[in-house]
């Protein structure tokens, strides 16, 4: 059974042009203030269906893993799969050219009324919103390692949820432990 969240290989379209690429992610930064990967994954997956749902899975985790925002990171890796240079270039772009001049803009703004409670209402508002993004994120990259019932990846994921959220140990210490024993838990199962 097909789901349109979660297309296989042969639901994918033809890979993106640079041109596809910069409109994609200008349309992901003009409308994910405060939770872009939810929303790229929506458009990267179910919308133009670029990649499956696993691969957009491996992606991000390669994304997470490396220093810089999450969301950057993917935009440039996406460009760099399909279109190389070029690509990465077009989706950095389109992902940081309108959100850039925004919050340049609601900068100055802030800076004028930041003291006013209306506008101390409005950032707690905002806040609130990004944290329900990353939890609805969690939620639809979390249900595909509980379908496959992979116990390794879970117990993974919630050694590093209990360290950095609970423990609150920094996320270089709880990487620098977790990925060569995730990687070495994997390598063992396959062998």
């Amino acid at each position: 059974m097909k789901s349109a969240a979660f297309p296989v290989e042969a639901d994918l379209r033809p890979p993106p042009t640079c041109g596809q690429l910069f409109s994609g992610f200008l349309m992901l930064g003009l409308t994910a203030f405060g939770g872009a990967l939810p929303l790229a994954r929506r458009m990267v997956v179910e919308k133009h269906r670029w990649l499956s749902g696993p691969e957009f899975t491996d992606l991000l985790g390669l994304c997470q893993f490396l220093p810089g925002g999450n969301i950057i990171n993917l935009s440039v890796a996406l460009g760099m799969k399909f279109r190389g240079p070029r690509g990465a270039l077009a989706a950095l772009l389109g992902l940081i050219l309108a959100p850039s001049a925004i919050v340049v803009m609601l900068g100055m703004v802030y800076d004028r009324f930041q003291n006013d409670p209306h506008v101390q209402h409005l950032f707690a508002g905002l806040a609130a919103a990004a944290a329900g993004l990353l939890i609805s994120m969690a939620v639809k990259i979390g249900l595909p390692v509980l379908q496959r019932r992979d116990w390794l990846s879970g117990v993974v994921a919630l050694a590093c949820f209990v360290a950095i959220a609970v423990l609150r140990v920094p996320l270089l210490p709880t990487m620098a432990v977790l990925t060569p024993l995730s990687i070495l838990l994997v390598w063992r199962r396959r062998q």
